[in-house]
């Protein structure tokens, strides 16, 4: 793997701490590994164009993902995307952060204007976004061993259930407590990073 990509949260930045915390020991650790992270904007069709542009300029065969929350789910639509394209021996491989499984079923409540509190970029969610997140929705995995997921019970913005549940077959790591953010999250990058540059 010569590329990492990590795809933040909704109404998150690059400078969020799991992203920085993620830089910092790639840099330490892995100096030869190029770190991208892309700040994502609020409004997900450009969202979505900012992580496209900046794909087809990487190796997919060489380029790992981290996704948290959002990203989590955007890094499993790209996974798969790319999936068809590489075979499942360029298959990308990808980590998931508390992933949201199912974000259209929840931006409803959302509607309206927001404030990224990171960029203070003002934008709107509008129900076309919802709709284009039911179209980025993979039903099934292609290769479910190319994902690995944390959980933690304690997330009170998602139902860890449903990541459960969708990555069964994944490797799946589960804990009690912890939030949202994924308390501790820098106690697991020495394994992410082993898994994402594993063949």
């Amino acid at each position: 793997m010569h590329h990492l990509v990590y795809l933040h949260g909704f109404l998150s930045s690059p400078k969020s701490l799991k992203a920085q915390n993620t830089l910092a020991f790639v840099k330490k650790h892995y100096p030869n590994i190029n770190v991208h992270i892309p700040q994502l904007p609020g409004d997900i069709a450009k969202a979505f164009a900012v992580i496209n542009r900046l794909l087809i300029t990487l190796p997919m065969n060489r380029t790992g993902f981290i996704g948290s929350s959002m990203g989590g789910f955007l890094s499993t639509y790209f996974v798969e995307k790319y999936a068809v394209q590489t075979g499942p021996t360029g298959l990308p491989k990808a980590v998931l952060i508390n992933p949201a499984v199912e974000p259209f079923e929840l931006l409803g409540d959302y509607i309206g204007q927001h404030v990224n509190p990171y960029t203070n970029e003002v934008f709107n969610i509008q129900q076309q976004h919802i709709n284009m997140l039911r179209q980025l929705y993979v039903d099934t995995l292609s290769c479910p061993q190319r994902y690995n997921v944390l959980l933690q019970k304690g997330d009170e913005t998602l139902d860890y259930k449903l990541a459960a549940a969708k990555y069964a077959s994944s490797y799946l790591h589960i804990e009690e407590g912890g939030d949202h953010s994924f308390v501790g999250y820098e106690r697991y990058l020495p394994d992410i990073l082993q898994f994402l540059l594993t063949k």
